[in-house]
């Protein structure tokens, strides 16, 4: 369980810096079309559908191109 604690850590780390470098060279991460921002008086609401997409299908094509190198 600690191992997996650890990795996890790790990888929450590395998904941090770098959605911070993909930031700094300008890739608009959270302001794709598609990304629904509303703000009312007392309410402010942020649905990033558009980046949950494009990071979703990166995913998948990483994760497909590792499980075919590993065959």
């Amino acid at each position: 369980m600690g191992r997996l604690l650890i990795y996890l850590g790790i990888l929450f780390i590395v998904a941090g810096l770098v959605t911070i470098a993909l930031g700094r060279m300008g890739v608009p991460l959270g302001h794709l079309p598609g990304d629904i921002t509303y703000r009312g008086k007392n309410v402010s609401v942020f649905a990033p559908i558009g980046t949950s997409i494009l990071l979703s299908v990166l995913l998948s094509l990483l994760l497909y191109v590792i499980a075919r190198l590993l065959r």
